[in-house]
C-alpha cells in the first residue's frame, strides 16, 4: 500500500470519528449544558496534548489563545444548537463552514467564482429540503448551528493565517486546546455555577449532580477527549501530508453523511426523502466549494 493510499485512508478515519462526535455529544446533552461537556471534553485533550506545551515559544502560545477563544464560540454555538435539534441535521448546517471562508473575500471587494455561487445555490436548496423534511421547518437550534457553521469558517481562516506564523505547529494546537477549556471553565463559573445568595443544600446538589453525571458518561467524554480531540489530531496532520488538499476537501465533505449515519445506529435518528436530498446538496456544495481551490496549509488542524 503507498503512502498516498494510506494518507486517504487515514483521512477517511478521521472523518468517521468525527461524524460519532456529534452524537456523541447529542446524548450527552440530555442531562448536561453545553458548557460542561465543551468543558470536560477539552480539559482531557489538553492534558494530552500539554507535553507540547513544554519549551513553547511565546508567539506560538498567543497565537494558540487567540484560536482557542474564537474555537470556543464555535463549540458553543454548535453545542447549544445541537441540544435543539437533531444532530444529523446539526453535523450538515454546520458542515456549510467550508462556504464561509471563500465567501469572506467578498469583504474584500472581490466577487465570489462561479464555482462559489453554484455551491450556494446548491446549498441553499439542501438547506430548504432538509428544513421541508417533516415539516419542521427552521428553528432556533438551526440558527445556532447556521452561527457555529460562520464561526467555524471564520476560525478556519484565522488559522490559515496563524499556520503561516507559528514555529512549532503542535504547539499552537495544545495552546489553543487549553484555551478553549480555560474559556469554558470562566463560561461556567460567570454564569451558571451556584454562587452569592445561594444556599448550600442547593449547591451541593448541583455538584452532586454533575459528579454523578461525569461518573455516568466517562465512557462518552473519554471517547471525546482522547480519540475525537488529541489522537486523531495527530492522524489528520498525518493524512493531509500525504494527501492533495482536493482530495482531503472531498472527504472532509462528507463528514455531515458520517454523523448522519451514526446517529441511526446510535440515537435512532432517521431522515426522510426530502432530507436525503437536502444532504445530498449540501454535500455537493460542500465539494463545489473545494474543489480547485487555493491549498489551505497541510498542517492546519482544527477538530470537530
Amino acid at each position: 500500500m503507498t503512502q498516498h493510499l494510506r494518507g486517504l485512508l487515514a483521512l477517511v478515519v478521521v472523518v468517521l470519528v468525527w461524524g460519532t462526535t456529534f452524537p456523541a455529544m447529542k446524548e450527552l446533552t440530555a442531562y448536561f449544558s453545553p458548557v460542561w461537556i465543551i468543558l470536560t471534553r477539552f480539559v482531557i485533550a489538553a492534558l494530552l496534548l500539554s507535553p507540547f506545551l513544554w519549551r513553547a515559544r511565546r508567539t506560538d502560545l498567543a497565537l494558540g489563545a487567540t484560536l482557542g477563544v474564537l474555537l470556543f464560540f464555535c463549540y458553543l454555538f454548535q453545542v447549544e444548537g445541537l441540544a435543539l435539534t437533531t444532530s444529523n441535521r446539526n453535523a450538515f448546517i454546520c458542515g456549510l463552514n467550508v462556504l464561509v471562508v471563500p465567501l469572506l473575500g467578498l469583504m474584500k471587494g472581490r466577487l465570489p467564482e462561479r464555482r462559489i455561487v453554484a455551491a450556494l445555490l446548491l446549498a441553499v436548496l439542501g438547506l430548504v429540503s432538509l428544513c421541508w423534511d417533516g415539516g419542521g421547518g427552521w428553528g432556533r437550534g438551526d440558527t445556532l448551528a447556521l452561527l457555529a457553521a460562520l464561526t467555524f469558517g471564520t476560525y478556519i481562516k484565522v488559522m490559515e493565517i496563524y499556520t503561516r506564523r507559528a514555529i512549532r505547529l503542535m504547539s499552537v494546537t495544545a495552546a489553543q486546546i487549553g484555551t478553549v477549556a480555560v474559556c469554558a471553565a470562566l463560561w461556567l463559573f460567570v454564569r451558571e455555577v451556584p454562587r452569592g445568595s445561594i444556599g448550600m443544600e442547593e449547591a451541593a446538589n448541583y455538584w452532586t449532580y454533575i459528579g454523578h453525571g461525569l461518573a455516568r458518561y466517562s465512557p462518552n467524554f473519554a471517547y471525546l477527549g482522547v480519540l475525537c480531540t488529541a489522537a486523531i489530531i495527530s492522524m489528520q496532520a498525518w493524512g493531509q501530508a500525504r494527501t492533495s488538499a482536493n482530495e482531503a476537501a472531498v472527504i472532509y465533505a462528507f463528514e455531515p453523511g458520517g454523523a448522519a449515519f451514526f446517529a441511526y445506529f446510535w440515537l435512532g435518528e432517521a431522515m426522510g426523502g426530502r432530507g436525503w436530498l437536502g444532504a445530498a446538496l449540501l454535500i455537493s456544495g460542500m465539494i463545489v466549494s473545494q474543489w480547485n481551490a487555493e491549498s489551505r496549509p497541510a498542517a492546519a488542524l482544527a477538530p470537530e
